[in-house]
């Protein structure tokens, strides 16, 4: 199970980096964030500055203590080092953890597995449906067949493809445009609130919340299990101080590069008064086929379709690994069947993996059908916030406060999923209010009532908690 889950703790940092960072990315960087740049212009920017800031901080300051935990708790899953850590006595902590995680985890694929459709039908014209189940086909079979060292190995191999085509691609379309007038030009003479870096809003308070809604989806590199799994499967520290590097240049290449591409976009196929979202799609998701289709020749655009593929699968593979692991491993072998050997668990690994991501692929099917014109972006970045809140404060926590106790831990968990839930659907819609925070997004407020919980619950006895006569 080691092996299955995380490749013998023994890849090396080439692997680990660029697999941590594409199955951070996914079909978010390729489809939405690039949408994101041709809709908000230059303030698109402040995502790259927040992602860049998560992975410094989390490669710099928190993988090497977390590898150490971990490693000396023996885990293998992320459920398996919050039990060691806090010295549970009972599994409380271990179903909270397994529970949430599976359902923000099937969320977060079926996301995927809708940009997957989309970019069939946006790159190659075919049906949305038949898109989607190819894609998820292919990610099956190679899951099924290696588990853990499968997913990190073809990462790799997909974060590289990313990572040229996404870095190539705005030199080759400036190189080929008319050049009569600049970015910044061409951008204010179709809507001078493009050029605002600060956003376009005459509302100050609006510009605030939609650049803090931007930087803060960095939050989420601070201990997501879909990455933190990575920091246990590296071969040793040195490892980390090497792999870093590789992380850092990553993000920012790739993030600026895809921003610009959508700028570059806005400025080709608009012009003033046009309607961006008609030309280019819902939230821009047409953006990368229409640069391609215009600039490249066929079998260039064939292999940016297969990079567009290779990302959003890249995250699926990871994702439906972390939430088998937490069903077989902590809820079917660490709760009901303690003594069951690890070799007997794979197949029963597999048949989970295989029936979440059916389920995963059903609510896709059905976001496609009640909401045809969601914005890619957000959609994705919802599963991704779902896990970020529930567990970064957790994981922060654990490592730098000593303190933190495991009824903290609890308590970070639950206020970090029903923030997420209630932010999304509860203020979000109402009026007046909702404009803000729907600027802002619901990770950043979620996270920040996790942390808050956390030290409450560990600090203050229960007692004092609930008794407000003392």
């Amino acid at each position: 199970m080691s092996d299955y889950y995380v490749g013998g703790k023994n890849m090396g940092f080439w692997a680990v980096a660029f697999s941590a960072r594409a199955t951070g990315e996914s079909g978010w960087l390729l489809i939405g964030l690039t949408g994101m740049g041709a809709m908000a212009g230059l303030s698109g920017y402040w995502v790259v500055v927040g992602e860049l800031l998560g992975v410094m901080v989390s490669w710099s300051f928190m993988a090497k203590r977390f590898k150490r935990m971990s490693d000396n708790y023996d885990s293998i899953t992320i459920p398996d080092y919050l039990e060691s850590h806090f010295r549970a006595k009972t599994h409380t902590l271990r179903i909270l953890a397994a529970g949430i995680l599976s359902v923000f985890v099937v969320i977060y694929v079926s996301s995927q597995i809708d940009a997957t459709g989309i970019a069939f039908e946006s790159m190659l014209n075919l049906n949305y449906y038949y898109g989607a189940i190819i894609g998820f086909l292919i990610v099956m079979v190679y899951i099924f067949l290696g588990g853990f060292v499968a997913a990190v190995w073809s990462d790799l191999f997909q974060g590289i493809l990313m990572f040229f085509g996404l870095v190539l691609l705005p030199f080759v379309v400036w190189f080929s445009m008319d050049k009569g007038s600049g970015i910044l030009e061409g951008l204010n003479a179709i809507d001078p609130s493009l050029t605002n870096v600060w956003g376009g809003h005459e509302n100050w308070l609006l510009n605030l919340f939609t650049l803090l809604g931007f930087s803060m989806i960095g939050l989420g590199f601070l201990g997501s299990p879909q990455v933190y799994v990575r920091f246990m499967s590296i071969k040793n520290e040195a490892e980390i101080d090497k792999g870093k590097w590789v992380a850092i240049a990553f993000t920012l290449f790739t993030d600026a590069a895809a921003v610009t591409i959508g700028i570059l976009a806005r400025i080709l196929f608009t012009s003033k008064g046009m309607d961006a979202e008609e030309v280019l799609g819902t939230g821009g998701k047409n953006v990368l086929s229409m640069m391609t289709e215009n600039f490249l020749p066929d079998i260039l655009t064939a292999l940016y379709i297969a990079i567009v593929l290779a990302a959003i699968m890249s995250t699926i593979d990871s994702l439906l690994i972390i939430a088998s692991s937490a069903i077989t491993r902590d809820f079917y072998q660490k709760i009901f069947k303690p003594g069951l050997k690890d070799a007997e668990l794979t197949g029963v690994s597999r048949l989970v993996t295989i029936i979440m991501a059916v389920l995963a692929l059903i609510i896709a099917m059905a976001i496609a059908m009640i909401s045809p014109d969601r914005q890619v972006f957000w959609v994705i970045i919802f599963g991704w916030s779902g896990i970020a809140a529930t567990f970064c404060p957790v994981i922060i926590l654990s490592i730098f406060w000593k303190n933190y106790t495991e009824k903290g831990a609890i308590a970070s968990m639950i206020s970090g999923f029903l923030s997420i839930c209630i932010f999304k659907f509860v203020l979000q819609p109402i009026k007046g209010l909702g404009v803000y925070l729907d600027k802002l997004d619901v990770l950043a407020p979620s996270f920040l009532i996790a942390m808050i919980f956390g030290y409450l619950f560990s600090v203050f006895p229960k007692k004092k908690l609930i008794n407000t006569d003392q």
